[in-house]
């Protein structure tokens, strides 16, 4: 029924947005017209959480949607953005379901790179 999630990223500066995820990260793509490049995206995983933690903290309203980029050693991938000249935060936090840091898309803001320590969803057999 349902084959596949589509994700958009608003931007300020589409052309700067799409260079980062085409030649930055290498991610390839399809042309659907007039330069709006559409990526093939690494697995993913949908999860829902609350708008709120059990002490009252907000983590949300609705709607809210976040997108992340996964990797497997989040220091390593760190090093790997930087050298090819993306901004990234210093700081590495450890969130309890993962590590995390922030890196720079140009023209969409900061995107949330994390490495899981829970179980992933996208390998599992469908």
């Amino acid at each position: 029924m349902i084959n596949g999630f589509h994700t958009i990223i608003y931007s300020d500066d589409p052309e700067a947005t799409r260079a980062f995820f085409r030649d930055v990260l290498g991610w390839p793509h399809v042309d659907a017209g007039g330069g709006w490049l559409i990526f093939k995206t690494r697995p993913a995983e949908l999860g829902v959480h609350p708008t709120a933690g059990g002490e009252g903290e907000v983590w949300g309203t609705v709607p809210t949607h976040q997108s992340s980029l996964m990797c497997d050693d989040i220091e390593a991938t760190r090093e790997e953005l930087r050298a090819r000249g993306v901004a990234v935060e210093d700081e590495i936090v450890d969130e309890g379901f993962g590590l995390t840091t922030l890196i720079e898309v140009p023209g969409a803001g900061r995107m949330m790179l994390y490495e899981p320590r829970h179980d992933t969803a996208y390998d599992l057999d469908d």
